[in-house]
């Protein structure tokens, strides 16, 4: 449910190169841009689907993004693997509206990728409202980064970026006001963890996806909650590229999840969630 596009199909980066550099030393890997295509061959090896996205942060960071459409258009060559989601400026007022109105309608993507730490914005402030409606209207997913980031961490000052937006009790009044708008919680939302279970708990359209950490490190209060009361609510998401699923699965089978638990959270949860059909999963 969690894989990122960070190199387009002429060369550029999906974040400026400061904040790319400084993420991939936080998470300790070498190698790490992909293109669409290579996402799609390294997920198809391991006879796995993958949701990619890139960010759109180019008001709060001055960077241009990778094309949403052209990372859409690559995923319909690849769509036996891969599930586009996309990503548009929330500051962009009516322009971003009607981007992602387009995105859904002409592109088919299932969903969105929202960064409000990198993009700089409260999840419920209300400029972003004409969007969720957009998103409500056409039972597209919201997928909102929450808890501490990897991006800018270790750079002076976090490379500008702010963590305050990114507390998933923020998303509560998203659900509260869009009843039917299908959300994710990425992450463990470190330091938010409980906040995040309580949204997940109480408001039936919120779920969690389990990227951007080794399942070894997952709070206790999260396994247990994954266990029982959130079983069909949590979602297999690796952060790949800077985690790769086959390391955060190693590290998930050793994870006291319940036999019948496992197969929900590593598919079926996801399936029911994208409306995908049997013999598209």
């Amino acid at each position: 449910m969690h894989v990122h596009v960070e190199v387009g199909a002429d060369g550029r980066l999906s974040l400026p190169e400061y904040l790319m550099s400084g993420s991939a030393a936080y998470f300790k890997v070498a190698e790490r841009t992909k293109t669409v295509a290579e996402i799609a061959a390294y997920y198809r090896e391991r006879r796995m689907a993958a949701v990619v996205f890139t960010v759109d942060a180019e008001s709060a960071t001055g960077h241009p993004p990778i094309s949403s459409e052209e990372i859409a258009e690559a995923c319909a060559e690849h769509a036996d693997i891969l599930i586009p989601f996309a990503s548009v400026d929330p500051w962009r007022g009516n322009a971003a509206v009607r981007q992602a109105r387009a995105m859904i309608e002409r592109y088919g993507v299932r969903g969105f990728k929202f960064h409000p730490s990198v993009q700089a914005f409260h999840p419920n402030d209300p400029m972003v409202y004409p969007l969720y409606e957009v998103l409500a209207e056409h039972g597209a997913i919201a997928l909102f980064h929450s808890g501490q980031t990897g991006i800018g961490a270790g750079l002076p000052g976090g490379g500008g970026i702010r963590l305050k937006y990114a507390n998933p009790l923020l998303v509560d009044d998203v659900a509260a006001d869009f009843p039917d708008l299908p959300i994710v919680l990425a992450h463990p939302s470190f330091p938010w963890q409980d906040e995040a279970l309580a949204v997940a708990t109480h408001k039936p359209t919120v779920h969690i996806d389990l990227s951007g950490w080794s399942p070894k490190y997952f709070p206790p209060q999260l396994v247990r909650y994954a266990n029982t009361l959130l079983r069909d609510k949590v979602l297999f998401g690796s952060d790949f590229p800077v985690i790769t699923p086959d390391r955060w699965l190693a590290d998930f089978d050793t994870l006291e999840i319940k036999p019948e638990v496992r197969p929900m959270i590593l598919k079926d949860n996801a399936v029911r969630l994208l409306g995908l059909r049997d013999r598209d999963a």
